[in-house]
């Protein structure tokens, strides 16, 4: 079998990255920037920041009575709202594009299963955080990275690496963020509807601020892995390639809860309210444009050197 042969569809290659060989079609989707993920992203943060605005105004105007089940049903909806609000974003601005619907939603739910299947449990049942994590400071922060961070973070990894990550269709290193993203946003909404449910409902105007962070801060450390995974698809990157993005997500995931936890002046859980929401959402709107800043600054300097060599 000959050495030059595309590592994304098999065919002969015809050019090379970083010892990596690309028929002309995958050569070209390879070095391309799809813009129109970042304005997913984009718009997937103005959108919260401005339903969680209006949520909590008309809940603070209104104050709607709502029944124990009616607020629990209410609570799940609204869990499901960030993840919506991507993929409509997503799929207008990638709709010359896109990605199959089927694809994303099904690594959607694959990271919404590891989260109800494998995450909750094992935090819950076997590492008992619940029980140790908020002791100190300390405990705090490396049970926050090495037990919370590094378990969330390696079940929204093994969602595409062991799904679409060896498919046709995983043919940009955009896609490792496309795809990464829809992982983090299910264990998200897994995370929240838990949150709603073990609660009895969630306060609207508290409880929307917290799911959006939620959100924010999941798919923003998914996004970090998705990079690594986008560029571990098209570069012969060393073996320790893969581990060092699972660990910055990790490490990202677990400063971001002990920061919260300081800002907000309260006890913090792995999903759910704080004693002063607003500076959550504040610190995860930032994180989420830093992240996504930082991502799109790196895979354009990799396409403008890959071109650079051809």
């Amino acid at each position: 079998m000959p050495e030059n042969i595309c590592c994304v569809c098999g065919k002969e290659g015809v050019k090379s990255i970083d010892k990596r060989w690309f028929c002309a079609e995958h050569f070209e989707s390879a070095t391309h920037e799809r813009r129109g993920s970042w304005r997913a992203i984009l718009g997937l943060v103005v959108a919260l920041v401005v339903f969680v605005v209006v949520v909590y105004a008309l809940d603070a105007v209104i104050k709607p009575a709502f029944t124990t089940s009616t607020l629990v049903l209410v609570g799940v909806v609204l869990a499901l709202v960030p993840a919506a609000i991507w993929m409509v974003f997503f799929y207008q601005q990638d709709r010359l594009e896109p990605e199959p619907v089927g694809y994303v939603l099904g690594v959607f739910a694959l990271g919404a299963l590891l989260a109800a299947a494998v995450g909750t449990p094992l935090l819950d049942n076997v590492f008992r955080v619940g029980h140790w994590l908020y002791t100190n400071t300390l405990t705090t922060i490396l049970g926050s990275i090495l037990v919370v961070g590094f378990t969330q973070e390696f079940l929204k990894y093994a969602a595409v690496r062991f799904s679409i990550y060896n498919s046709a269709e995983f043919d940009e290193p955009t896609d490792g963020i496309i795809y990464a993203t829809a992982a983090g946003l299910g264990y998200a909404t897994v995370l929240n509807i838990q949150f709603v449910v073990a609660n009895g409902g969630v306060n609207l105007g508290a409880g929307v601020i917290a799911m959006a962070v939620v959100a924010l801060a999941q798919a923003s450390f998914s996004g970090i892995t998705g990079y690594f995974l986008g560029q571990a698809k098209f570069k012969a990157d060393p073996i320790w390639w893969m581990p060092l993005g699972v660990t910055l997500a990790a490490v990202a995931n677990g400063l971001f809860n002990w920061l919260r936890g300081r800002i907000t002046r309260g006890g913090i859980s792995l999903t759910g309210g704080t004693a002063n929401p607003w500076w959550g959402l504040l610190l995860a709107t930032v994180v989420a444009v830093a992240i996504m800043g930082l991502v799109v600054w790196l895979i354009r300097r990799n396409i403008k050197s890959a071109l650079a060599t051809k």
